[in-house]
């Protein structure tokens, strides 16, 4: 049987963060720098769910040079702007640029159902986006996104399972053919 479902917004679900970016200009915001720091164009090459770093780190100084903040694992970052729509998990503490709208889930979240949710929304959400130059997605209509979830956490945990089934295949599928064209050069 079907479970109950309720329309809510995304900021029922969890709490949505923007990031920063430390200065460029100063290398101790950046050299030898062990905090993950993920920008949109890290994950324009990505194509697994679970992401661990980006191209570049950043130190602490970094962090506290600027707005952005550690994400919890299991954070969904969602890319808000350049372009809009890109999704991943945060598979470790890390931090964003400021091109996210990430989300925090609550604890009657499941991160994976958020995960899938969020793909699923991409072009609604992109919609919604407004700006001359470029598209961006702003905190509050990221918050403000309708969506409908199961009100039961295990209800979201079985379909995030069903879900995350068909792309551990593909990601070990992948996996595989990578390791094979590597003993092939």
């Amino acid at each position: 049987m079907m479970s109950d479902w309720k329309e809510c917004t995304i900021a029922d679900l969890g709490e949505v963060v923007g990031g920063a970016t430390p200065s460029t200009k100063k290398p101790e915001n950046y050299e030898n720098g062990d905090i993950s720091w993920i920008t949109p164009k890290d994950l324009s090459t990505f194509s697994g769910r679970f992401i661990f770093h980006g191209e570049r780190n950043i130190t602490e100084i970094g962090l506290n040079s600027c707005s952005t903040r550690l994400l919890p694992p299991n954070t969904v970052l969602f890319s808000s702007r350049a372009p809009i729509g890109y999704v991943a998990i945060a598979a470790k503490e890390m931090c964003t640029n400021q091109g996210f709208k990430s989300v925090i889930p609550n604890t009657d979240t499941d991160f994976m159902f958020l995960y899938y949710l969020l793909k699923y929304n991409r072009d609604n959400i992109e919609n919604m986006g407004s700006g001359t130059t470029f598209k961006e997605v702003s905190g509050n209509t990221m918050k403000s996104i309708k969506v409908c979830v199961p009100v039961d956490i295990d209800e979201q945990r079985r379909i995030g399972a069903v879900l995350s089934a068909i792309d551990d295949k593909i990601e070990l599928n992948t996996a595989i053919n990578e390791n094979l064209r590597l003993q092939a050069a």
